[in-house]
């Protein structure tokens, strides 16, 4: 009952901030004039967006995928990565932070005998493997591609920085939590003393005797990963692939609306920019913030009336159609399971 309202508190929160979005960024503009631009689009674009935003999400069920066969999960089917990667994505989507997501995941990968221990060692790869994709774009950007920050990005600046700090001290805490997995438990033993001495959780023996079983289980997983460097290598190739897939949408929406002044590194480049200014802001998706960033950074290029309608299709496709196909295979995975029930 009490994740039910959590999970109503949640899209009762990301409809309202879709409202208050949609208000501000369409206030004032001609609609039938937005919807020209739109129609003009020939249809084979928009089937391309769909297509890159089912790849992306397919190559982080890859990944999973990969490191399930490495720890020994042989018996969980490429479809249940696939069905981890959605539910996942739909949950991030719609809560701040994108907090809601991993712990959904792990949800459904324990209902396949995924031990939660292992299935966070590999929850937490993936995130650390996001966010260094992440930071590894910010640096390119920021040695070869500076001119950008300074005749495009202006004021927006800030922001970038402040991601590019938030998420190199994420990826060191997380770095920390994997690589250390000693550290990891005695933090993880000291905050549930700490609970439950101010009483926030009940003391009970066999609790700690669980989380004590489930640490071992988490530093063999820890081990096991240590010591596959190169396969790391290969899924950070992986992820860095996905996210330029993702960011490409945009260099998409660019040559849809007939622009071609700007080189794909260029509008991708941006395109990153944006990304790593919302990664660690508490607002599902970065939604307000992102298009705030995207109208402002790109008000250079996408001239002549198409800045709006460029937003639309660029944040439509990656973010509110990712969030629609999500909602769709969630709700197929949740049927599916009370089915089985």
């Amino acid at each position: 009952m009490k994740n039910k309202k959590k999970v109503i508190g949640n899209t009762v929160f990301f409809f309202a901030l879709f409202g208050l979005t949609a208000y501000a960024i369409l206030k004032g503009k001609e609609l039938s004039e937005l919807a020209e631009v739109l129609k003009s689009v020939k249809p084979a674009y928009y089937i391309a967006g769909l297509v890159m935003i089912v790849v992306f999400v397919c190559c982080e069920s890859y990944i999973i995928y990969r490191m399930l066969r490495l720890l020994h999960y042989n018996d969980v089917p490429k479809r249940n990565c696939v069905k981890y990667s959605f539910v996942g994505f739909f949950f991030s989507c719609i809560t701040p932070s994108a907090t809601g997501g991993q712990p959904m995941q792990l949800y459904y990968m324990n209902r396949d005998k995924v031990d939660i221990s292992v299935g966070t060692v590999i929850l937490m790869i993936v995130t650390i493997l996001y966010k260094f994709v992440l930071v590894f774009l910010g640096a390119l950007i920021f040695l070869f591609r500076h001119f950008l920050v300074a005749e495009y990005i202006g004021k927006a600046a800030f922001f970038f920085y402040l991601g590019m700090a938030l998420n190199v001290f994420c990826i060191a805490f997380m770095l920390i939590l994997v690589f250390e997995p000693t550290l990891a438990s005695k933090i993880v033993l000291w905050l549930f003393q700490k609970l439950e001495k101010f009483h926030i959780l009940k003391k009970k023996e066999e609790r700690l005797e669980k989380l004590q079983n489930s640490m071992i289980e988490y530093h063999k997983a820890a081990a096991i990963i240590q010591g596959h460097r190169i396969f790391i290598f290969r899924m950070f190739v992986v992820t860095l692939i996905q996210r330029l897939i993702h960011f490409s949408i945009t260099y998409l929406v660019y040559r849809a609306m007939g622009l071609s002044a700007l080189g794909f590194i260029d509008v991708v480049a941006l395109q990153s920019v944006i990304s790593i200014s919302v990664d660690m802001l508490p607002l599902p998706g970065g939604m307000g913030i992102s298009e705030g960033l995207f109208l402002n950074i790109f008000k250079k290029i996408f001239v002549g009336g198409l800045l709006y309608p460029a937003m639309l299709l660029s944040r439509g496709i990656s973010y509110y159609a990712l969030v629609l196909i999500s909602a769709v295979m969630t709700g197929v995975a949740h049927v599916t399971i009370k089915r089985k029930e």
